[in-house]
């Protein structure tokens, strides 16, 4: 199939597909007399693999480390179920992260609607970073 073609049906544009053949992500097309590349089947699904694991979150680094070898006939399920699992672990902790962030602004955002008529914007920064700070933990010496 032609590198048009594969565009068109991957949803990716024909740069990106030879960004990925010269990164070696994708096998390299074989080339027609006329000088076009010329795509196995396959590719397209190789494709739709490396889009997907982007919008989950790889790098392109750690999809080329899960994506079979040339001379490999088989995946290796575990490093790929280790790496899923790692990248479902990792979402979860920066769900985390985000919802207390998101309190944080929440917070802030009410601080500065209930500001005190006539504080100055340095006191009443103060004031919100005062509200922010989380207590610190007492050691269990004491």
């Amino acid at each position: 199939m032609k590198i048009g073609e594969l565009a068109l049906q991957s949803g990716l544009t024909a740069s990106r597909i030879r960004f990925y053949e010269a990164s070696g992500l994708i096998e390299p097309a074989e080339r027609r007399l006329n000088g076009y590349r010329d795509y196995p089947p396959q590719t397209l699904i190789t494709l739709q693999i490396i889009a997907r694991g982007q919008r989950a979150g790889f790098s392109l680094d750690e999809i080329r480390s899960l994506l079979p070898k040339r001379d490999q006939a088989t995946r290796d399920h575990e490093a790929l179920l280790r790496a899923l699992k790692a990248k479902v672990a990792e979402i979860e902790a920066m769900q985390v992260h985000l919802r207390t962030v998101r309190q944080d602004l929440l917070t802030l955002i009410a601080g500065i609607e209930a500001s005190p008529d006539g504080l100055a914007c340095d006191a009443n920064a103060d004031r919100l970073m005062g509200m922010l700070r989380k207590p610190e933990p007492i050691p269990a010496d004491i």
